[in-house]
This record gives structure tokens, sequence and C-alpha cells, in this order.
């Protein structure tokens, strides 16, 4: 009969040569330096000491544990490591493993790896079923590029995909990143938001609802109440693409642009924005608002373009093809427009009319000149015409090479006509409408004066020639000036009907 110390270390010789140990159909086989049963309950194995699990294919290692026989459970305690594969390991200080339901639960100082991808948390549920990784009191994941945090995560190892709730921040190098829920894949890199974001970097923020973002190549897009904000922009639509490598952006639907310091905002159904290039695009609807408490401008084209300065401010407002604006006091149309913010001017090009009061004025290229919100001056080159109406089918007429007009409180009250001057002015009574008649004449150069929005009178610089003829013996022919045209169906009467046109 063998004595009982040579039957212990017959024992322990086996577990070093055999460290692998089957038990039965648990499935789960084992080894350790120590192996006994517990002191109250002989289901229970106690394994001390380099201590190894292996469930089908997958191996368990740690100091020391408890294996529960007829649950086919395991109770792992310090040094705690999972090894699903060769990428992929889990690290704690206490498992909990339900070889049933393949359900591991890992506490304290857990560590999650899985390529260059590491979560770390205080709590890690794993299911080897389904392969996902769970957590719902804080964790952290750091790759080469971010570091992301939240309360609640799930990893879902098959496509290696994330997906965070409650208290979401992705922290990069060049910018940070708030969500209420994200999902995020550690092979492509790409952020998807599904909830308020915000992402914040030195040059802009962006909110949205619903998007996503490659952390790889920064080209990102975003929908749902989506915004971009630059020092001194703000751009909103529908949906929103950005690309930070190269500073562009595009929106559309419902597209604003708004320059908060020059107070001008771009409306449209398409805009695109270059940071690097200082310039804007927009089109589809689109409409400009030079805000003004007092009585804002609006302006439509086809399509509008602006330049922007080092500081981000709009310079130059371009507009091109069926232009038309509207503000109370004065309407325009022509073919292209250009509004250069130094110096408030705006210059009208190809075909261009204005109104204002009473007046119609147009000429082959018009520029208006304004400061502090009001109309200054206005300089008509190259076939300037001045048109009002005094009565039914009565018209005062005034042309000329150029003209040179002049605005006090928004209202034209003196033009100055240089060169080949014309005019066809019917003449009436004191505050009255009876007829005098109609002065027709000829000069170098002649002075328009107005008042009460009317012609009241024009006055002959140099070589006038003029006759004063009764109202019946001027032949309706002759009441025209070569190249009339009354133009007053164009014109807006509300900011609306600058998308109207004739």
């Amino acid at each position: 009969m063998l004595k009982k110390t040579n039957i212990k270390k017959i024992f322990f010789f086996f577990l070093l040569v055999f460290p692998l140990i089957s038990l039965g159909q648990t499935n789960i086989t084992l080894a350790a330096d120590l192996m006994r049963s517990h002191e109250t309950d002989k289901n229970i194995k106690v394994l001390v000491g380099n201590v190894v699990f292996n469930h089908e294919g997958t191996h368990l290692y740690c100091d020391s544990a408890y294996f529960h026989e007829v649950e086919n459970k395991i109770d792992a305690f310090s040094n705690v490591r999972i090894k699903m594969s060769d990428t992929l390991n889990i690290y704690g200080d206490l498992l909990k493993y339900d070889g049933n339901t393949k359900i591991a639960e890992i506490y304290n100082n857990v560590k999650f790896v899985d390529n260059q991808t590491i979560l770390t948390t205080e709590y890690l549920n794993y299911s080897r079923n389904s392969g996902i990784a769970s957590y719902n009191t804080g964790g952290k994941i750091v790759d080469k590029e971010n570091v992301l945090t939240s309360k609640i995560g799930h990893y879902y190892t098959n496509n290696k995909q994330f997906f965070f709730k409650k208290d979401v921040f992705i922290v990069n190098p060049k910018y940070t990143i708030a969500s209420d829920t994200l999902m995020y894949n550690t092979v492509t890199k790409i952020a998807y938001f599904y909830g308020p974001t915000n992402i914040v970097s030195k040059e802009n923020t962006i909110y949205c609802e619903n998007g996503w973002y490659n952390t790889k190549t920064d080209k990102s897009q975003f929908s749902k109440n989506a915004w971009l904000q630059t020092k001194n922009q703000h751009l909103e639509g529908d949906s929103l693409y950005y690309d930070r490598k190269i500073e562009f952006g595009k929106a559309i639907g419902n597209v604003t642009l708004t320059d908060t310091v020059k107070n001008i905002i771009i409306k449209g159904n398409y805009i695109e924005n270059s940071e690097q290039l200082h310039k804007s695009m927009a089109t589809d609807s689109v409409m400009a608002i030079f805000v003004d408490k007092g009585d804002s401008l609006y302006i439509h084209a086809d399509t509008l373009k602006a330049k922007y300065d080092t500081a981000d401010n709009i310079e130059l407002l371009c507009a091109y093809y069926k232009v038309k604006f509207f503000r109370a006091d004065i309407q325009g149309r022509c073919d292209s427009l250009s509004f250069v913010m130094k110096d408030s001017l705006m210059n009208m090009y190809y075909n261009p009319v204005l109104w204002t009061d009473e007046n119609q004025l147009s000429a082959d290229t018009i520029h208006l000149l304004s400061g502090n919100n009001k109309m200054k001056e206005m300089f008509l080159r190259n076939n300037a015409f001045i048109i009002s109406q005094s009565g039914k089918n009565q018209f005062n007429q005034v042309k000329g090479k150029n003209m040179q007009g002049f605005f006090a409180d928004n209202q034209l009250y003196k033009v100055d006509v240089k060169g080949n001057s014309e005019s066809i002015y019917y003449m009436k009574e004191e505050n009255s409408t009876n007829l005098l008649g109609i002065n027709k004449a000829i000069a170098s150069d002649l002075l328009i004066f107005i008042k009460n929005k009317q012609i009241e009178s024009i006055t002959f610089i140099k070589s006038p020639e003029g006759t004063l003829y009764p109202v019946n013996e001027l032949a309706e022919q002759d009441r025209i000036l070569k190249n009339f045209k009354w133009r007053i169906s164009q014109r807006p009467k509300e900011k609306l009907d600058i998308f109207k046109w004739e």
C-alpha cells in the first residue's frame, strides 16, 4: 500500500506533466499549480497558481479560481486574461464565466484589446455566442488617433463596430466630438451619429442630430438640424458635407449662410463654401439679404458668389443671371450684379434698370453708392434714361450719355445729366393737374430736381434748344424719346417678386 505522502506527490506530478485535465462533459479543461476541492462544497474545485482554462478554443488565465463543476461556471481572481484569438484579449481583476451561456463578466481594471483598439472599464459583459462586449458603468477606448469615452457601450467583435450611448466624447488632436448616441467602426474609423452631436475644432463648430464622420479622411456628412459655425459665418441646411482637410463644405436643401459681421444672409437649396479659397457659391432659389433693422435689401439671381477677406468677412458679392432686388425705397433688375462691401458700391450690368419712388432709371451700366445703409449717389453710364409717369399715357423723360444722381434720406432729389441731353416734360399748373403744355428740349448738359417723388424742374446748362408745345400740337410719336421703354411690369412690388422673371 502506498503512503499518503506518496499519493500526494504523484497527484502533483500529473498536474505538472498533464496540465489540461478534461472534466466529464463540461467541455472545459483546466490546469494549475494546485487544485483541490472546496472545504464546504465538493462540487467546487479550487485552483491556485498559473491557472489555465480552455473552453472550445478560448483560453482563460488567472492566479486563482473556483470551478463550479455542476453549474459549469468559473470564478477567476487576479491577473485575469481571456484570450479569444491572437488579436483579441480581455484583462481584469475578477471574472465570472458561465460555460453553458458562454457569457463572461469581468470586473475591476478591465482592459479589452482588439488589434490597435483598447477599451478600459470597470465592468464588462462579453458573450462568446454573439461576440458582443458591453459596459454600462463608463468606458474609454484608445486607438492611434482618438480617445473615446461614454457611459454605456457595446462592441460587436464580428464587424469591429462600437455602439455608444450617453455622454459620448471623442478627443482627437484636431477636434472633439460630444454626442448622445454614436456608432464607431474601428476598421474604417467612421463615427455615426444618432442624436445631438457637437464637433468642435479650432476652426469651427459643427452640430447635427444624424450623420457620420470619417476620422481617418476627415470627411463628414450631417443632417437633421445640422449647422456649421466658423468665426464669422453660420451655415445650416437639411444636409451638410464637410472635408476638414481642405476646409470645404457644402449644404443641400433649405440652406442658410450668414455673415455675422456684415449682417448678410444667403439662402438657397445649394451652397458650397471653401475656407481655404475664401469663396462661397449658392444656387437654386437663392436669395441674399442685406439685413437692416429699418429696411433690408433682398437680392435674387440664378447664382450668387461671395469672396471673403482673410478674416472671413464678405468683401465681394456677385450675382449672375436674372438678377432682381427689392427694398422698400429702391428696386432693380439686371443680368448680373456685383457688390463691393468695402466701398458699399453696387454695380449693375447688362440691361439694368432701377426704380426709386416714381422714377425708372436705366443705362448700359449702373453704379449705386451707399453708406450706413443709406443711398448716397448713383452713376448711369452710357445711354442713361430716366422716366416717370405724369399721367395716363404721359411720361416725363430725360436721356443723356451719362447721369449722376444724388439722394437725401434714401430719396432721389437731384440728377446731373452729362452729354447729348434730351428731355420731354409735361408742364402743369402749380398744385394742379391742369396741363400747360409739353416741353421738348435738347442741351449738352442739364440738371433735374425732384420733389415729392416727381420731377419738379429741369434746368438746361449748355446750348439749350427747346419748345413748349400745346398738348394738341405735339403728335403721339413725338412725345416719346428714342429707346423709350416703360418697364413697370418688371418692377418687384414686394420681396417675393424678386423670384419672378417677366
